[in-house]
């Protein structure tokens, strides 16, 4: 029986996280909590510090999604190697673990060419998938790219591999390390049988001509990543994953078209989008777009 330990990022967490920090234990010898609340608090996460097999890192700074996880991964693997967990599981506070979800996970990664197994992400409130078609396709499939909650890695392909894209932030950084992994000659798999609750935050309807159309609601400061992290992969990824590079290119204009055409401030988000296209070309990164309180 493979070891298995898990990352649990939060950011401003509410009682979800110990809700999520409690089913990972029925299945997880050990899950680090890091939160990247800026500020002194307090703050929820300290109610953990005393829980069993529960470590919480906290130091007031926002590193982003890619630091925060892998600060938890150092931490799990900055032991003697017979200590170390022989899977990983990676959390958001936003994600519901079903009883049996991490265990029928960890079947798949008995085949060594699977480098990481994860969950459909579900939505409760209107009973389907969110990722299109899920609910007529395979019930277990090869994917690019899954995202990171519910993400179930074998330590040695983190080991091959490496961690978390730092300079991604927050956005795309579950598509870089997936990429990376395929790249590197691993199946990444999504059962579907394996529900996630999972949240996207705040959702909008906005009535056009003919047509109702959802969508998340994004501050500014993240339009810019979203464009620039996928412009760097698209560039980094169009050889070895074209139909992911497709896709990720027709979302874009989605994006930019919906999110300065319907949603206020119209001029300062397309700018943002725009300059993340201009710096994706050109490998560059732009500070401005930081929240407050964060280090990158």
């Amino acid at each position: 029986m493979p070891t298995i330990a898990a990352v649990a990022t939060a950011f401003h967490p509410d009682e979800r996280l110990t809700a999520v920090v409690e089913a990972a234990l029925k299945s997880c010898e050990r899950v680090v909590v890091v939160d990247n609340t800026p500020g002194d608090g307090p703050f929820l996460t300290d109610a953990l510090r005393d829980r069993a097999g529960v470590t919480v890192l906290r130091d007031g700074r926002n590193r982003g999604l890619a630091g925060a996880l892998n600060s938890g991964v150092d931490t799990l693997l900055a032991v003697d190697d017979g200590e170390q967990p022989d899977l990983l599981l990676f959390l958001d506070q936003d994600s519901v673990l079903g009883e049996d979800l991490v265990l029928g996970l960890a079947e798949h990664l008995t085949d060594p060419a699977v480098g990481i197994a994860a969950p459909a992400a579900w939505d409760e409130r209107q009973g389907r998938y969110y990722e299109p078609g899920a609910d007529k396709g395979p019930d277990v499939a090869d994917r690019d790219t899954v995202i990171t909650s519910g993400m179930l890695v074998r330590r040695d392909v983190l080991t091959e591999v490496g961690r978390f894209r730092t300079e991604f932030f927050v956005d795309h950084v579950d598509n870089d390390f997936c990429l990376r992994v395929r790249a590197a000659g691993y199946r990444v798999l999504r059962d579907k049988r394996q529900k996630l609750a999972h949240s996207l935050g705040q959702r909008n309807q906005h009535k056009l001509p003919g047509v109702s159309v959802s969508s998340s609601r994004h501050p500014t400061w993240r339009l810019y990543w979203i464009a620039r992290n996928g412009t760097v992969l698209m560039r980094e990824h169009r050889k070895d994953a074209p139909v992911w590079t497709r896709g990720t290119a027709a979302y874009l204009v989605w994006w930019f078209g919906l999110r300065t055409a319907i949603e206020a401030p119209r001029g300062p988000r397309a700018m943002a989008m725009l300059r993340g296209f201009r710096d994706g070309f050109r490998g560059k990164t732009s500070r401005r777009y930081l929240p407050p309180g964060a280090a990158l």
